[in-house]
């Protein structure tokens, strides 16, 4: 049994792809699948369970993923300890973030992280779409806005405040809206992951409480700088972080409207699949992270709902 094999299995295994695992290491497909033969005539039970369609675990085999994933985690801990401080981390790691805060934020700090640790390579991800850390195989994510994953650790950051806003020409044409009534005699710019239609609405806090004007759209996107652009084209009024419209509104492109009426703000975390042991890159990544967005959160004066600055606890995602 080597250690090539473990890797290579543990990425098949939790990708759920020769494939996909292939792509992941950088490795031919041939060798990823003969490596894992190798490695279950080594333990001498089938691992993996293959169809024309899928790859799914055996029993055997998510009791040995388990152990599997310990051991790389260890042998990682275990090789950093004796490697010249100068050396730094080595591997590769994929991230995914939103794409505003990459741009803004993460990107411009890279380099620095980067030549603090030159034998690390960075996969980034900027997609604006949810991505499933697990079956897509990245190690950590950075998301804004609620969380489900219940089988991912999550580290809140804190929260991103959130303003409406509206184009001037757009404001000319349909008037500016003061009270939540007048929401009826204008268009919403619908943001929605799948395209959907349905459940267009302007959101507000009244009370503590989370509530839905019901609202007109004439456009719905998926992406952030669609949702922007179609704003700025004057479709409609958004809802959207501070943060990444601030200079917009600076600039005079965008307008401020109904102030008294905002959403909810929207928590900051960092997502990361739940293992008993962390790899050394692993922890400095999160930790660089961390250190980059928290004080970023407070500088804007956001802090969680309770009021209370985030502490950097790790818990199950929910």
């Amino acid at each position: 049994m080597q250690f090539d094999e473990l890797r290579i299995f543990e990425r098949v295994a939790v990708l759920g792809s020769f494939t996909r695992a292939a792509e992941h290491l950088g490795l031919a497909k041939g060798r990823v699948s003969a490596s894992v033969q190798q490695l279950e005539a080594s333990v001498g039970t089938r691992l993996l369970q293959r169809t024309t369609r899928q790859v799914k675990l055996t029993t055997d085999g998510e009791a040995f993923l388990g152990r599997c994933q310990e051991l790389l985690a260890d042998a990682e801990q275990l090789h950093a300890m004796f490697q010249p401080a100068a050396s730094g981390l080595q591997g590769r790691l994929r991230i995914d973030l939103p794409a505003t805060l990459a741009r803004e934020l993460v990107i411009p700090r890279l380099p620095e992280f980067l030549a603090a640790h030159p034998l690390l390579e960075v996969a980034l991800s900027t997609t604006d779409r949810r991505v499933d850390p697990v079956q897509e195989g990245f190690d950590c994510v950075l998301r804004v806005g609620p969380l489900h994953d219940a089988e991912l650790v999550a580290r809140p950051l804190g929260h991103l405040a959130m303003w409406n806003l509206a184009s001037p020409d757009y404001l000319r044409r349909h008037g500016l809206p003061r009270t939540l009534a007048d929401l009826a005699q204008h268009r919403l710019v619908h943001y929605a992951g799948n395209l959907g239609l349905q459940g267009a609405g302007f959101e507000h806090v009244e009370q503590g409480v989370a509530r839905l004007v019901p609202m007109a759209s004439s456009i719905v996107v998926n992406g952030t700088d669609a949702y922007q652009a179609a704003c700025l084209a004057g479709l409609g009024l958004i809802q959207a972080p501070v943060h990444g419209t601030r200079a917009l509104v600076q600039a005079g492109r965008l307008v401020e409207v109904l102030p008294q009426h905002t959403a909810a703000p929207m928590p900051v975390s960092l997502l990361y699949p739940h293992r008993r042991h962390l790899a050394p890159r692993m922890q400095a990544v999160l930790q660089w992270l961390a250190q980059l967005v928290s004080p970023w959160l407070a500088a804007m004066g956001q802090a969680p709902a309770d009021g209370k600055k985030a502490r950097h606890r790790p818990r199950k995602a929910g």
